[in-house]
């Protein structure tokens, strides 16, 4: 159970794509938008840095890549006037110390490209390949370091007639699942004469810290930041920063059989009848054993490792955010436990541990952390995070074109972060269970990865 990628290893795949820059430009709100200047919550003051995600589309012969780049550029200056924000730009406020945007329509980037290659030749999307970083322009050189866009799309034009759509957005902009609206928002105007798919709600104020801050609970998953929150060397986190050098990756796939026997053991082996069951409980579970098990001096068995993972906070509020809220509405939880209870704990015994990490996530407990984050300008810390792009549906925006081949983000192999990418199948509704789980380790810790990660699934 359980399978390894079949891609050929990197030194196999193509590391030029042979892209050229044909244009470079800014597209401004088609409307005016008020000039004013955005708060930016807590969680978004420590995410001051860029996301890149592509979205590959097959070749459509009624929307040649000149026809939608026209459409693009359209629907993106649409777009732009109920997220005035994305064609504002960052700036520290003199006064708090505190980064906020600066809504002053100085647009957003606009970029046209073409590869040399067709896309099926560059093998399976699902591979993390490090040269679909040249789908994404993340800075325009027209521009100073300190008027740079907070997001900039870049169309690429394959030989075939399919097309590549890369975009790059601060993270203090969106999170995973407004930026999922902003794409179907995105998508509704590249159609001629059809409405917003969802009215985005732009204030942050909701996740303002109170006064005077009041922090009610421990944060073991939170680590105090020495630097100003406002000082140029905190561009980007200083957390889960281990060096990429002499790392192996491999994909370790998990079908739906796979996913569905991880949950159907907990079952089993639980006696707690309100334990919530989730995909994303039990895959987590195994790789935190894994992973967990794999560091270091496997005799330390009393040793304890906490695994990090984000949870949407929108609610779990009192009271709850719009679903709509555009900003990160997302905070850490953890579970921690010995390398003994990895070990020989039942499965089920570590799955409630994550689930408790998630319901442990209160009005109150959210709350507590933004405030701890008013007094300490933190970041999470922990042994190493899971990030999930497992369930946040990239792949099923429809533009006029049709929906994406594939959606992923641009990856950079890290030791301490693990992500989790939707498989390709699921795409049209197929397998849609699966999960492909890229881990990035040293050669001999990988081995003892891949080692326990069969063993578990035994």
């Amino acid at each position: 159970m359980g399978t390894l990628d079949q891609s050929p290893p990197s030194d196999m795949a193509i590391h030029d794509l042979k892209v050229t820059i044909h244009d470079s430009e800014l597209i401004f709100a088609a409307n005016e938008t008020e000039k004013k200047s955005l708060f930016l919550s807590n969680i978004d003051q420590v995410l001051n840095f860029d996301v890149q995600t592509v979205h590959f589309f097959r070749a459509n012969s009624e929307f040649p890549p000149k026809m939608v780049v026209e459409k693009l550029k359209i629907a993106l200056g649409k777009v732009l006037v109920p997220y005035d924000f994305l064609a504002g730009r960052i700036k520290v406020n003199n006064e708090s110390g505190r980064l906020e945007i600066d809504c002053n329509s100085a647009g957003a980037g606009f970029v046209v490209a073409s590869s040399e290659f067709c896309l099926n030749d560059i093998g399976d999307l699902v591979y993390p390949n490090p040269a679909f970083a040249q789908l994404i322009v993340q800075k325009l050189d027209f521009l100073e370091a300190n008027n740079q866009p907070l997001c900039i799309l870049q169309v690429t034009s394959f030989k075939c007639g399919g097309f590549a759509m890369g975009l790059s957005t601060n993270h203090c902009s969106f999170d995973g699942i407004s930026f999922k609206y902003f794409l179907q928002n995105l998508a509704s105007q590249a159609f001629d004469n059809k409405p917003l798919a969802v009215i985005p709600f732009k204030d942050r104020l909701p996740l303002a810290a109170r006064s005077p801050p009041t922090v009610t609970f421990p944060h073991p998953e939170l680590l105090k930041l020495k630097v100003p929150i406002g000082d140029e060397s905190n561009s980007s986190p200083p957390v889960f920063d281990g060096q990429s050098d002499d790392l192996a990756f491999k994909i370790f796939r998990l079908s739906s059989d796979d996913v569905s026997y991880l949950k159907e053991k907990t079952k089993n082996e639980t006696e707690k009848t309100d334990l919530k069951i989730t995909g994303f409980n039990v895959v987590t579970t195994l790789i935190w054993r894994c992973k967990a098990l794999s560091l270091g001096n496997t005799a330390d068995m009393d040793r304890e490792s906490t695994v990090l993972y984000a949870v949407d906070i929108r609610q779990r509020l009192k009271p709850p955010l719009p679903a709509s809220y555009t900003g990160n509405a997302v905070l850490t939880a953890y579970a921690t436990a010995t390398c003994k209870e990895l070990e020989e704990g039942p499965f089920s015994k570590l799955v409630e541990k994550v689930y408790e990490g998630s319901t442990r996530m209160t009005d109150e407990y959210a709350r507590s952390a933004i405030d701890w984050g008013e007094i300490y300008k933190g970041f999470p810390h922990g042994e190493f995070l899971i990030s999930s792009w497992w369930r946040l549906g990239f792949a099923e925006t429809e533009f006029p074109w049709g929906k994406p081949r594939y959606s992923c983000p641009v990856v950079y192999h890290r030791k301490d972060i693990v992500l989790l990418f939707p498989d390709i199948e699921g795409n049209d509704g197929l397998n849609n269970n699966a999960v492909n789980v890229l881990v990035a380790l040293p050669p001999k810790e990988m081995d003892k990865f891949e080692s326990l990660f069969h063993k578990f699934l035994a």
